[in-house]
């Protein structure tokens, strides 16, 4: 017996993978609204019986029943009792588009490439890489594991249910502040020495959203940025975006080393210098009192700007954090950017911008661009947590378990490698400056770590003709996988050695 035409085109159309994470009904009922769209199945097309669909496409018939029934509420289909389901066309339809030339199921596929020219940007190139290690080295980010699920849902449920959520959603303006700008104002002027309101300051999604916004706000093509050598590879990425020249200046055991910016700058020469408030990165050096002193006094006296970013403000271990520079910036020469809420899940993390009232006004206007709504949410919810302490005592819980980490992969390196390789203890921060003595080709390091199922970014590897180091990121590592990820490290680094000596 013959199948009827539209069990046949059914037949050549639908593909259901259940591998994926998107339901069958919903695969289905999409690609047969798409056969609707494109004209194969008309108005009053009578579509197969459940127990007829169910057979051709090995499904459960309750699931053909979800398929019809999600179609019918969309407006695709009506289901007439003891006759069947008929194919309807909203009266709002998408004009149908006929893949002559093409199969069926080609016609569903997506053009790869435009037809039109546009441009690329060597500059913005993605960094990410195919994992599929067990254990990863990353450049320092916390450990998820660390993070109190259930809390995080109670919090979030509840701050869903607020009565005042509705309203700020449908509000078009206000002239008041908002209870999270007051909260996290009033937050920062009491962890970081502020003495600012909510006109210096803007939440942002991300620590680089705001450098986006800022460099927009700041830099032209052909101004000049002075970074450390050997710097954050993200915040190089965003200043070359906007056409800017980045130069780098060297990078000691106090930090930037800023007589040699006065030696081989002029005044007005520099638009801007790219700083971090803490640990440099990546080799964590810590820009020390005096320098702090003396690069303040360049700025004001070069007129250039500084960019301070406070990355890793909530993970100090050892003695109290230094206040920001910008907490003693007088003369508005500073744009401090921060992170909010790193012991929290990153989807409820939150970046800002520190700076003098006019700037921040003008950086108000991007972000109504690019990010208008918010998260109202995720403000609510942070609001109550700086409120009632909780930001608080999550950072100081998890700073005793990043400590003993760090200590712990410093005995693990002094036991495992036998001096073959250098580092200092940060006083806070997610990572180690691990440097190779004598030097090794790194990019060979990270090929034989993969072998043996450890994967070393490429963003981690630092090497040129006076670096050979990577920065190891121990914060997402337990004690167990640090053990286990130096283990696999002296391993890959032994068959680097071996093969060395052979060539």
């Amino acid at each position: 017996m013959m199948n009827s035409p539209v069990v046949e085109l059914l037949k050549q159309l639908i593909f259901v993978d259940k591998s994926v994470v998107t339901p069958v009904y919903v695969q289905v009922s999409q690609q047969i609204i798409n056969a609707i769209q494109r004209s194969y199945l008309t108005e009053g097309t009578p579509l197969p019986g459940s127990r007829t669909l169910s057979n051709l496409l090995g499904i459960n018939r309750n699931t053909v029943v979800a398929i019809y029934e999600e179609l019918a509420s969309q407006g695709w289909v009506d289901i007439v009792p003891n006759k069947g389901t008929f194919v309807i066309v909203p009266e709002q339809k998408t004009a149908g588009i006929k893949a002559t030339s093409q199969g069926v199921h080609q016609a569903n596929i997506y053009a790869k490439t435009t037809g039109f020219p546009f441009l690329s940007s060597f500059n913005l190139a993605s960094t990410q890489e195919m994992v599929q290690s067990n254990f990863i080295i990353n450049d320092g980010q916390p450990d998820l594991r660390l993070h109190p699920t259930h809390q995080f849902s109670k919090w979030y449920s509840a701050s869903m249910k607020r009565k005042l959520l509705v309203s700020k959603w449908n509000q078009i303006g206000t002239v008041t502040y908002s209870t999270f700008e007051l909260e996290l104002c009033n937050y920062l002027n009491i962890t970081r020495g502020f003495h600012i309101t909510p006109n210096n300051l803007i939440s942002t999604r991300s620590t680089e959203m705001s450098l986006y916004i800022v460099s927009r706000l700041l830099l032209k093509s052909h101004d000049v940025v002075l970074v450390g050598h050997l710097s954050n590879y993200a915040a190089n990425m965003i200043f070359q975006q906007t056409g800017a020249i980045v130069k780098t200046i060297p990078v000691d055991d106090d930090g930037l080393n800023i007589d040699y910016i006065r030696e081989h700058f002029t005044k007005n020469s520099i638009r801007a210098i790219y700083v971090c408030a803490h640990r440099h990165y990546p080799t964590t050096k810590t820009l020390s009192a005096e320098r702090r002193l003396q690069l303040l006094q360049l700025a004001k006296e070069y007129k250039f700007a500084i960019i301070e970013d406070d990355y890793d403000y909530d993970f100090q271990f050892d003695g109290t954090a230094m206040l920001p520079m910008a907490s003693s910036d007088a003369h508005g020469m500073i744009i401090y950017l921060g992170k909010l809420g790193q012991s929290l899940f990153p989807s409820f993390q939150t970046g800002f911008v520190i700076a003098p009232e006019n700037l921040i006004s003008e950086a108000k206007n991007y972000l109504q661009l690019l990010d208008r709504q918010g998260d109202l949410i995720q403000e609510q919810m942070l609001s109550e947590l700086i409120h009632e302490g909780e930001i608080h005592r999550l950072i100081k819980k998890n700073i005793l378990v990043y400590k003993q980490r760090r200590d712990f992969l410093s005995t693990c390196l002094t036991e495992t490698f036998n001096n073959k390789v250098t580092w200092d203890n940060p006083s806070g921060g997610l990572a180690l400056w691990l440097k190779f003595e004598p030097q090794i080709p790194l990019v060979k390091l990270a090929e034989e770590a993969i072998k043996h199922d450890l994967f070393l970014s490429k963003t981690i590897l630092y090497q040129d003709k006076n670096t050979c180091a990577i920065r190891f990121g121990f914060g997402q590592l337990n004690e167990t996988e640090i053990k286990t990820v130096v283990a696999k490290l002296k391993i890959a680094y032994n068959s680097v050695i071996n093969n060395l000596s052979l060539a």
